[in-house]
């Protein structure tokens, strides 16, 4: 059975007011935009004269962001410094529509913030501020106990690990144990140095470097393609593995079933930036809106191709979707095969 356009506006439409939990790493993007017009006098290195200031959201915060702007309503699970960042951090996620109210504060930490400098549309440098520390006892405490009071009326959850600190074998054992007791789905963006810890979840995501990786096997061919997504899904006694694939596309596995491979969307590809983040919470979205596991990813694959179009770190919304869909998304050119 072949996805239509029809499908995907169906399951689209049925994202709005979906509650989805987003537990992990939240960051502060700062960008400083400006020109370079000569070199420092006491260094080799460029002086950037800055014009502008910007600030977005980073990590688990962009994926929180991709979820409210599909009609969804996040709920956003983290920590964050007792500092200035920290309280610009809340005053963007409030103004994008997200519940921050699980943002807990650690005063023993910075807010994490990463501060690119650009000139000439070109990245100089990037400075990170962040103690990638796991979190305190105290503050997985606040967590744990805030996401089982929280967790009633969730129709999924994601889990998005940059490694800094938030998410823990801790953490990741009892929320994955609650999910499961209480039939929520659940979803896992990676981490490669906690990939034995993401043990009977719904559905991980790793790209091919990070499945390779986790699996000991690099993905070169199709034959250790299949050898590497298959190993996963009994290793972590998965429901499913996604592994994404560049160019290629995605490969999705579950247990007892062949493979579906679901080619790229994407025209042109001018920044991959943020794309992980957009698949997970395209494909939580649509999980939620009564999609089966294909379907989901495949309307996932078609948000990813669209972001990547564009310049910079970008999200999905409802009004890409339905205009890309408009204007020559080819879903006839994909070998996905629906049941």
């Amino acid at each position: 059975m072949k996805l239509d356009k029809g499908t995907i506006k169906k399951f689209i439409s049925k994202i709005d007011g979906k509650k989805i939990m987003v537990l992990g790493d939240v960051m502060l993007d700062c960008y400083l935009w400006g020109e370079v017009s000569r070199i420092s006098p006491e260094a080799p290195v460029p002086v950037v004269n800055v014009k502008e200031q910007t600030f977005t959201l980073g990590g688990a915060g962009n994926v929180a962001k991709n979820v409210a702007d599909l009609g969804a309503c996040p709920l956003i699970i983290g920590a964050r410094g007792d500092d200035d960042q920290g309280k610009g951090l809340m005053k963007i996620l409030k103004n994008g529509g997200i519940d921050a109210r699980g943002m807990m504060v650690d005063p023993e930490r910075p807010t994490t913030v990463k501060t690119r400098i650009v000139a000439h549309n070109q990245q100089v440098v990037r400075a990170d501020l962040e103690n990638a520390k796991e979190l305190s006892d105290a503050v997985q405490d606040k967590i744990i106990k805030f996401i089982r009071r929280n967790c009633a009326n969730i129709q999924g959850m994601i889990i998005s690990d940059y490694g800094k600190g938030v998410i823990s074998f801790r953490l990741l054992t009892e929320i994955i144990d609650l999910m499961n007791q209480k039939g929520i789905f659940i979803a896992v963006d990676p981490k490669e140095t906690h990939f034995m810890n993401y043990r009977r979840v719904s559905i991980i995501t790793p790209n091919h470097h990070e499945a390779g990786y986790a699996y000991r096997k690099k993905i070169v061919d199709e034959e250790s393609l299949l050898q590497v997504g298959f190993g996963l899904v009994d290793l972590l006694e998965a429901q499913s593995v996604l592994i994404t694939r560049g160019e290629k596309g995605m490969s999705l596995f579950e247990p007892d079933s062949e493979v579906t491979h679901i080619p790229t969307q994407a025209r042109q590809v001018f920044d991959v930036t943020g794309a992980g983040d957009t698949v997970i919470a395209t494909l939580v979205a649509c999980k939620a809106a009564g999609a089966t596991i294909k379907q989901s990813a495949y309307i996932a694959n078609l948000a990813a191709g669209i972001v990547v179009g564009e310049i910079g770190t970008s999200t999905i919304s409802k009004d890409k979707m339905l205009y890309a869909l408009k204007n020559g998304i080819k879903s006839s050119n994909t070998r996905l095969k629906l049941q």
